[in-house]
């Protein structure tokens, strides 16, 4: 049978009513770092998606980078998340929770008391990121990670999984793209260490084993999918000669503990060079779960691919910004409202929960 993007699937143990993945945007609307009544509807009005994943949820204070991003790691959070996740079951939809640490891409006005900018290297990024408090300010250059909070990290990851668990999740997605904290530690451009953490190969794909693994252990593996952004260029992020070679080393691992997923972004509708089409076949024909197909994708191009095989689900992120019903147009040919990008990260409920 030919596959569309309005045909069910099998994701793990769970049944996805069609094969459209609501893509993890992040969008600031979470005051004080806790999800609210605004980020209830905007994910229950987009249940029509087979799977949605949320926005990156911090599982550490250390991650909270940008501002407004919710965490998952107090039971404040836990409670508010299962609002959500009840909000969206009710409505016959499925939810993972993306964890993202954001790592170097902080600055201590967006973080609370007490917290620590932590990256693989003390390398700044370039450029400059918003605060409330102060407009736009420089990123600071961060703390190197000791052995110790690199592994204190790892376990940071590991309990917020539980607590998406406990959240109502029916899994959750390893930010290991666009330059945060796993893709911090495989890019040569943000790993200078020459450690066990740093170097080869072997060494900068560890921390995003690491975290695989303990993540597996905490919530079993047909729960945790990843996303990885091979050649992507976002916040500093830069190709190397062994780029390939890498990402086939990961994917070779992330095999032996039987990831559910792997979310392949490929940025290049947006201006990033594009993944080289070798790896994106190799990562398909080797990765023994489902690969998810993400970026600038319409209704027509999603199921060609899908038709072609070249991924199981295909995931779209700003259409359904301006579009909450985005399977239903999808299916009927429907003009799309194109989102207005002014309000994608401001606080409040215009360009969020009004269209």
């Amino acid at each position: 049978m030919t596959a569309t993007l309005h045909t069910p699937h099998t994701l793990g143990k769970i049944q996805l009513k069609n094969r459209i993945v609501m893509a993890p945007m992040t969008r600031s609307r979470a005051t004080g770092n806790v999800p609210n009544a605004l980020l209830e509807k905007y994910y229950a009005d987009r249940a029509n998606a087979g799977l949605i994943i949320t926005e990156g949820a911090s599982p550490s204070p250390n991650g909270l980078g940008y501002a407004r991003i919710p965490g998952i790691y107090s039971e404040a959070q836990v409670q508010a998340w299962k609002r959500v996740t009840d909000a969206v079951h009710v409505k016959g939809g499925k939810i993972f929770i993306q964890l993202m640490h954001t790592g170097r891409v902080s600055h201590p006005d967006n973080m609370q008391p007490g917290t620590q900018i932590l990256a693989p290297s003390a390398v700044g990024m370039t450029g400059e990121m918003w605060t409330d408090a102060g407009g736009m300010q420089a990123y600071p250059v961060p703390k190197a990670m000791s052995e110790a909070e690199i592994l204190s990290t790892i376990a940071e990851y590991a309990h917020a999984a539980k607590q998406a668990i406990a959240a109502g999740f029916d899994g959750v997605e390893l930010h290991a793209a666009n330059g945060y904290m796993i893709d911090q530690f495989l890019n040569t451009a943000s790993n200078l260490r020459t450690d066990a953490w740093g170097g080869n190969v072997e060494n900068r794909i560890r921390f995003a084993v690491e975290v695989t693994k303990a993540t597996v252990a905490a919530i079993g593996a047909d729960r945790v999918g990843m996303r990885i952004s091979p050649y992507g260029a976002f916040n500093d992020m830069k190709p190397d000669a062994q780029m390939d070679a890498m990402y086939e080393r990961l994917i070779a691992e992330l095999n032996k503990l039987g990831l559910v997923y792997i979310h392949v972004v490929d940025h290049s509708s947006m201006g990033a060079p594009e993944v080289n089409t070798t790896l994106k076949a190799k990562i398909r024909e080797t990765f023994k779960g489902d690969y998810i197909l993400s970026g600038g994708y319409d209704a027509a191009r999603a199921n060609a691919d899908l038709d072609a095989k070249l991924g199981d689900l295909v995931a779209f992120g700003r259409p359904y910004i301006g579009n909450p019903n985005l399977a239903e147009k999808l299916q009927s040919g429907a003009e799309l409202t194109t989102p207005d990008f002014s309000t994608f990260y401001t606080p409040g409920e215009k360009g969020y929960t009004d269209y």
